[in-house]
């Protein structure tokens, strides 16, 4: 066999059109390619673009939440808020004290603890109390909880919504004078009656609460805002009530002698 007859067939030749696509996707995928690496190596920007080149910036969510603390200040204020989450125990229908969070007048937490009731647990009440069964494993012993609190609150302004709850759950009291109810001051009130926390926190704080699971940390700085911005008039008025209170104390004494004078008078007569 000739070395001629051993030589390969040349390669049939390509439809020029069928070349020039060719040459036109291989340039079209180097720069795809060439793209990809670039963008790779910058910093990625948002659909959003800079915070601060947004026309709707300050409507659209980004303002500060005013529940969140200004400082980090964990100390033991002269004024305290109180929220507490329950459970169901018994038939379900009677509630036990679950969690019970403690913040100081800056709105940071002094105190925060899952609570294992004295009775069995029937209902957590998830959707309200965000309490589950592991949280309750790893809690606090009622009395140990309960001790705590009672010598937290003990000489302080005690701020909190629908108190009356909170203290039959941790089977305490407060002295009336040193109690500031959210539910019960008379300016918050409406026409109908007492009003929820949510309405308050929204209407006057402009702060959304107890959307879904109920968090006693909002709930506690909630109610402490409230208080605060208020505590120059709800001071006064609890002074007022006071003072009045005290005043008609020394007019019963009065109101007792004149009738005994009236009677020994009468009677001697």
């Amino acid at each position: 066999m000739s070395s001629e007859s051993r030589k390969k067939p040349k390669q049939a030749q390509l439809n020029p059109n069928w070349a020039q696509l060719q040459q036109t996707l291989k340039d079209h995928a180097s720069k795809v390619s060439a793209h990809l690496r670039s963008s790779a190596t910058e910093t990625p920007k948002s659909i959003l673009g800079k915070l601060k080149d947004r026309p709707d910036a300050e409507s659209n969510g980004c303002q500060m939440n005013p529940l969140t603390p200004v400082n980090d200040d964990c100390s033991l204020t002269d004024a305290v808020a109180m929220d507490c989450e329950m459970v169901g125990v018994g038939q379900g229908n009677k509630s036990a004290l679950g969690r019970v969070t403690l913040v100081n007048k800056w709105g940071n937490v002094i105190y925060d603890e899952f609570v294992r009731p004295v009775e069995r647990v029937v209902d957590f009440r998830t959707k309200i109390s965000g309490i589950r069964p592991r949280d309750l494993k790893k809690g606090k012993d009622f009395w140990t909880a309960q001790k705590k609190v009672a010598e937290f609150i003990k000489g302080r302004i005690l701020v909190g919504h629908a108190l009356h709850n909170d203290f039959k759950a941790l089977l305490l009291s407060h002295p009336k004078k040193d109690v500031r109810d959210t539910s019960e001051y008379q300016p918050f009130l409406k026409e109908g009656g007492k009003r929820a926390l949510r309405h308050l926190a929204a209407e006057l704080l402009g702060a959304q609460i107890q959307t879904g699971e109920h968090c006693p940390i909002e709930d506690a700085r909630a109610a402490m805002l409230l208080y605060q911005k208020n505590r120059k008039a709800w001071e006064k008025s609890v002074k007022d009530q006071l003072r009045l209170k005290l005043k008609q104390k020394k007019r019963k004494p009065n109101k007792k002698r004149k009738k005994e004078d009236a009677l020994n008078v009468n009677h001697t007569g």
